[in-house]
């Protein structure tokens, strides 16, 4: 007799998911009116890997059965992940990141640049993919100097395992404006938002 694999559940999401949801939204609206400010999303216990408590939060908070999602290689090519976000979203997943509303890095060094998603048009910036990018650490000590909408003055901030060449798409995304991705950097339950109207110098 041939035995059949049993499928594997997917790890667990939200306990509460009305709940954990819209306390995920109200933080990540927090932290996308203050660019910069480092918030802490811990309603997620644990993420299948290679994704953070964080990313997974998030996913399990904005991405739907309307939100098309695009991962980069090492999610896409883990079942664990892929299987965990189409049974909490229910997101279909595209592999073109031009028709991406949601679009995942487990590496931040993959991240080339932002021209391969959609910036949204002037009439309708809200077209736009919002990027969700893992990172090794972040901090308010040091680093780039940001401006802007929701910022008093200047604000700091520090990214750990970044390049030249992605605060160089970070300025050249500011350029875009009214068009342009919004940003969500990742590093463990840790959480900062650059949303296209901040300027980043450095």
């Amino acid at each position: 007799m041939t035995m059949q694999a049993v499928p594997v559940a997917p790890m667990a999401g939200f306990d509460d998911p009305v709940h954990g949801s819209q306390r995920v939204f109200r933080a990540l609206l927090d932290a996308m009116s203050h660019p910069g400010k480092i918030i802490t999303i811990d309603d997620v216990e644990a993420a299948p890997h290679p994704l953070n408590t964080a990313t997974a939060a998030i996913c399990l908070s904005l991405v739907d059965f309307e939100t098309p999602i695009w991962a980069d290689a090492d999610i896409a090519s883990s079942g664990e992940a892929m299987n965990y976000l189409r049974f909490h979203c229910g997101c279909p997943v595209t592999q073109d990141p031009s028709t991406a509303r949601t679009a995942l890095f487990s590496d931040v060094g993959a991240v080339k640049g932002f021209n391969r998603f959609n910036p949204g048009t002037d009439e309708r910036p809200d077209l736009s993919t919002t990027l969700i990018v893992q990172v090794d650490g972040l901090s308010n000590a040091d680093g780039m100097t940001l401006s802007g909408p929701g910022i008093k003055g200047t604000r700091a901030l520090s990214v750990s395992g970044v390049t030249d060449e992605f605060w160089q798409a970070v300025r050249a995304n500011n350029r875009m404006f009214p068009r342009g991705i919004d940003l969500i950097l990742t590093a463990g339950a840790e959480v900062v938002c650059l949303p296209r109207t901040t300027k980043v110098e450095g």
